[in-house]
C-alpha cells in the first residue's frame, strides 16, 4: 500500500510490535486501508489497538495512563500506599511482556512499521516508538551564588552503576525515533498534572468496548456541528432509524450532556440512549471516524451492540469514509457475522480500497498472525473455513 502523510506521520503499511503485553515479537508484513483483526481470547487483539494508539500518539503519556486505568493497572490514585517509585514501576510494568522489569535495550517495547531487506535482519523504518525502564542520575551544578541548577537526566548503563549506585534512580525512557526523554518515577515528580479522560488532539480515535461515554461524544460532536461531517453521522443512523432528522447534545443535571434525537414528522425530542444499543454504537463509531480525518480509527469488538443485519451496511460506510477522509481503520472481532459482512463489502465489484483480515493464533505461547486478502477471505467464508 502506498504511504500517505498524515499530520507528519505515514499510514502503516506494516507493523512490528515487540515486548508489548502478550505480544513478544509480532510482525504483520502488510496492512490494508481497512483491517479486521480476529482470534481467540487472549491472543492480543486489543493489545494491537493499544500499541497503534501509543504509536500514533507518539507515546503521549495521557494515552498511556488512560490505557492503564482502563485495565485497572494504574495504581497511583491516592489509594496505594508505599514508595511512589515502586508503585509506578508496578503500573508501567503492566505494559511489558510478562510484566518484566528489565533495563537492557532488548527488553524495550518497540512499535512501528517494518521493512524486510532480509528476513533475518529485520529493521524498523520511519519513526518507531519505544519504551524501557532506565536507570539514571540527575545532573546538576551550582551557579555563582550557590543555587543548584538542574541540567538533565543522564542514563546510566548497568556496567557503570558501581560509580553511581547511591545516586541512581529508575525512570521510564520514552523514545520516538532518535529523540528520547526519561520520565522520573520518584516522589519529586507527580504524574497528576497529565491530562487524562480527554480527547487526544492528534491523529486517531479509539472506540472501546465499554459503555457509552456521553461527555466524550459530546466534545467530538461539537467539533463537527454544522459541517458536512454532521451529515455523515445522520445518514449512518438512518440504517437503524430511517426517520432520523437531527442530533444534538443537551445539558442534563449536574452539567452533564447527553445526545438527543429528533425524528422526521415528530416534535418529540428523545434521548438517543433510549433508542437501543445499535444506534448508539453506530453513532459512536461514525462520530469517532469523522473526527479521525487523515489518521487512524481503532474499534475494539466491532460487533458490540450491533445486529448482524446492519453490520454490512456499517462496513460500507466505513470503507466509503476511509476513502473520502483518508483514514486507516483497525477493528477487532469475535464474530463470524462480522467477518462475513466485512468480506462481502471488501469483495464488492466497485471496491477499490485494500482491506485485510488478520487472524491471531497462540502457538506455544507465541502470538502469530495469518493474513487474508480479499480473494482469500472470500474463499474462506464461502467454504465455511474457520477464520476466527
Amino acid at each position: 500500500m502506498a504511504k500517505s502523510i498524515i499530520f507528519g506521520y505515514t499510514m502503516l503499511d506494516s507493523l512490528a510490535i515487540k515486548n508489548f503485553r502478550n505480544l513478544k515479537d509480532l510482525t504483520i508484513p502488510s496492512l490494508g486501508k481497512v483491517n479486521l483483526i480476529t482470534g481467540k481470547n487472549n491472543t492480543g487483539k486489543s493489545a494491537i489497538l493499544e500499541a497503534i494508539a501509543i504509536y500514533a500518539s507518539r507515546a503521549d503519556m495521557g494515552v498511556i495512563l488512560q490505557q492503564l486505568e482502563d485495565r485497572g493497572e494504574y495504581y497511583n490514585d491516592g489509594e496505594s500506599k508505599g514508595d511512589l517509585t515502586e508503585i509506578l514501576i508496578r503500573s508501567f510494568s503492566s505494559l511489558f511482556n510478562n510484566r518484566f522489569i528489565g533495563f537492557d535495550s532488548k527488553d524495550a517495547i518497540l512499535i512501528g512499521p517494518i521493512q524486510f531487506p532480509l528476513l533475518e535482519n529485520r529493521v524498523f523504518e520511519d519513526i518507531p516508538v519505544s519504551l524501557r525502564f532506565r536507570k539514571y542520575i540527575d545532573e546538576s551544578n551550582a551557579d555563582a551564588q550557590g543555587n543548584v541548577i538542574f541540567r538533565g537526566r543522564i542514563p546510566v548503563e548497568e556496567y557503570s552503576l558501581g560509580t553511581f549506585k547511591s545516586d541512581a534512580k529508575i525512570g521510564l525512557e520514552i523514545a520516538v525515533g532518535f529523540e528520547s526523554f526519561i520520565l522520573p518515577l520518584d516522589k519529586k515528580v507527580s504524574l497528576y498534572n497529565v491530562s487524562r479522560n480527554r480527547i487526544y488532539e492528534g491523529n486517531f480515535q479509539f472506540v472501546k468496548t465499554g459503555s457509552l461515554d456521553r461527555e466524550f461524544n459530546g466534545r467530538l460532536f461539537d467539533k463537527i456541528t454544522l459541517t458536512e461531517k454532521e451529515r455523515y453521522v445522520i445518514n449512518a443512523l438512518k440504517f437503524i432509524e430511517p426517520f432520523t432528522d437531527r442530533i444534538a447534545f443537551v445539558e442534563e443535571v449536574k452539567g452533564k450532556r447527553t445526545a438527543v434525537i429528533k425524528l422526521t414528522g415528530s416534535v418529540a425530542i428523545l434521548p438517543l440512549r433510549s433508542m437501543g444499543d445499535g444506534i448508539n454504537r453506530i453513532f459512536t463509531i461514525i462520530l469517532a471516524m469523522v473526527n479521525a480525518e487523515g489518521g487512524y480509527l481503532l474499534i475494539d469488538e466491532f460487533e458490540n451492540g450491533l445486529h448482524y443485519t446492519v453490520q454490512e451496511q456499517l462496513w460500507s460506510i466505513i470503507f466509503k469514509l476511509a476513502q473520502e477522509l483518508n483514514i486507516q481503520v483497525f477493528a477487532t472481532t469475535h464474530s463470524e457475522d462480522c467477518i462475513a459482512a466485512f468480506s462481502r463489502v471488501l469483495n464488492t465489484p466497485n471496491q477499490t480500497l485494500q482491506g485485510k483480515l488478520i487472524r491471531l493464533d497462540n502457538v506455544n505461547g507465541t502470538i502469530q498472525q495469518v493474513e487474508y486478502n480479499a480473494e482469500e477471505l472470500k474463499i474462506a467464508t464461502d467454504q465455511n473455513i474457520e477464520t476466527r
